[in-house]
């Protein structure tokens, strides 16, 4: 059974610095037709970055949407024509002052599939040294140091909530716990 729906037509609704409104009709699988509304967004790059002593580097960060503070991998949006690697670097040393010596792609995931087509690229970064934060005019944060098990304990509790976070704090546990391999 093809799936599919195909655009019959679209207009952009709203476009802003970084993400894009858009409302398409669009020709369903059985001929009828309907609306789509969906955000078109750059994608965004999340880092674990793990230190020698095996904490990981987190943030406390406010979130406007949600008119409260979140606990979050260091993380933030791919630039156009931005490499992903590249992305990541930046945002590392940014957000948390951190270089790192080594760099694993982990996985893709697309958080929101339902109504944006943004892509979250997670990385592993080892091998820090510290250097000295960068924030962007405008960003306040603070950063930290957190044991996996404890991270994994304030998921639990929910002390962390965001699912970007979630889902890279479950695969770096899956790694490093049950052994599953870095992809090539």
């Amino acid at each position: 059974m093809d799936l599919t729906e195909k655009k019959i037509d679209g207009k952009v609704m709203y476009d802003g610095n970084f993400i894009t409104v858009c409302k398409d009709n669009v020709l369903l699988p059985d001929g009828s037709t309907s609306t789509r509304e969906y955000i078109t967004h750059p994608g965004a790059v999340a880092m674990l970055a793990l230190l020698d002593n095996g904490n990981l580097v987190m943030e406390r960060q406010f979130r406007y949407p949600l008119h409260r503070e979140f606990i979050e991998l260091p993380a933030g949006k791919i630039d156009q024509g931005e490499d992903i690697l590249v992305t990541a670097q930046r945002e590392l040393l940014e957000e948390t002052g951190y270089v790192a010596s080594e760099w694993i792609h982990l996985t893709t995931a697309w958080p929101c599939i339902g109504y944006a087509d943004e892509r979250m690229e997670y990385f592993l970064a080892r091998g820090l040294k510290h250097v000295g934060s960068k924030l962007d005019d405008g960003e306040f944060l603070e950063v930290f140091e957190l044991s996996l098990k404890d991270a994994l304990e304030w998921i639990r509790q929910g002390k962390i909530n965001d699912s970007k976070t979630i889902l890279g704090l479950f695969w770096l546990e899956k790694m490093l716990n049950e052994g599953w391999p870095a992809p090539k």
